[in-house]
């Protein structure tokens, strides 16, 4: 029991959980339960918000963004956070270590070539002999000391590179969605974040893009097949944007492209070509060969207001789609 609650309180909790999902229309699954609850609990002010917005917005709660607020806001992540800085704090001391004693050897080195060099200029053989015999030494001791360095240097790069593997692939975890590869919305959050801070009027535009009749889609044919024709249509969708723009999946039958340094018309034209795109492709069913059916979009395009929120800005252009819909 969350937050060491009595009995009759959780279980008063736990009703007013089911009673929320039944009104939701979601099924009692293990994630949104633990979403629902931290809802009806509203301890976690940023999470509720998260979801009073998306209600005030007209859309729906679907699996998909119940999955994103969990992996957001309770998925815990702190042992693994705790991990890695001390792994990187490791490292940063090793190579600290590794730079002192490097530079403590060579300080040496210097100090008996300083010391015995005058030695090698006499002319009484035994100094000679006795400033090259320290000197060998010396020298011994420093070629030990690069030795070791070299191997501690080595070692210290496999433990990088795995963990620059690990962090890559946590990366993943945290900015990319799983069943279409794109971007998620933390990661379109910190790309726009990045973009106005180095020009705070810095052109952004967006396309907002909706499947078409998904969820009657997914009734018929089922979750597994739905994930398939997504990632298909998020492929199609990604192929029309270049390394400085930002496909990404925002809900669950929904793609955002945030395109900065272009303005609203030629964003325009890249949504017609994208719609044009998806037109055009074919699904059939692998297991059975079966032809599905067409898959269309509705696209809405426009440019960030200066100073505008994201969020804001994102849900006017969803309201730009929504009236050119209805138009037709």
């Amino acid at each position: 029991m969350k937050y060491h609650d009595s009995i009759n309180k959780a279980n008063k909790v736990m009703t007013l959980v089911v009673a929320q999902l039944n009104q939701w229309c979601l099924p009692v699954n293990p994630i949104n339960y633990a979403v629902s609850y931290e809802y009806c609990k509203n301890k976690k002010p940023v999470l509720t918000a998260n979801i009073k917005r998306l209600l005030l917005s007209g859309k729906a709660i679907d699996g998909f963004f119940m999955e994103q607020l969990y992996k957001d806001h309770l998925l815990e992540q702190s042992q693994f956070r705790d991990d890695i800085i001390t792994d990187l704090s490791q490292l940063f001391t090793q190579l600290h270590d590794n730079c002192q004693q490097s530079t403590s050897g060579a300080q040496h080195f210097i100090e008996q070539l300083d010391v015995n060099i005058p030695a090698l200029m006499s002319h009484k053989k035994s100094e000679v002999k006795i400033a090259i015999a320290k000197l060998h030494r010396a020298s011994s001791v420093f070629k030990k000391q690069q030795q070791q360095l070299v191997a501690q240097l080595q070692q210290s790069q496999i433990q990088t590179k795995a963990l620059e593997d690990e962090l890559e692939k946590v990366r993943q975890e945290i900015y990319l969605d799983p069943v279409t590869g794109l971007y998620n919305r933390k990661a379109m959050s910190k790309h726009v974040e990045t973009w106005l801070s180095e020009d705070g009027e810095r052109g952004i535009a967006a396309i907002v893009i909706n499947v078409d009749h998904f969820a009657q889609f997914n009734e018929r044919f089922g979750g597994l097949i739905g994930d398939a024709i997504l990632a298909k249509i998020a492929k199609k969708v990604a192929s029309y944007v270049d390394d400085s723009g930002l496909p990404v999946r925002s809900a669950n039958d929904e793609f955002i492209v945030l395109l900065p340094d272009v303005d609203n018309d030629l964003a325009d034209e890249i949504a017609e070509k994208i719609k044009q795109g998806v037109d055009k492709i074919r699904f059939v069913s692998v297991q059975s060969g079966v032809r599905l059916p067409k898959m269309s979009i509705s696209c809405g395009t426009s440019e960030i207001q200066y100073k505008e929120p994201l969020n804001q800005f994102i849900n006017r252009t969803r309201k730009i789609m929504q009236d050119k819909e209805s138009v037709k």
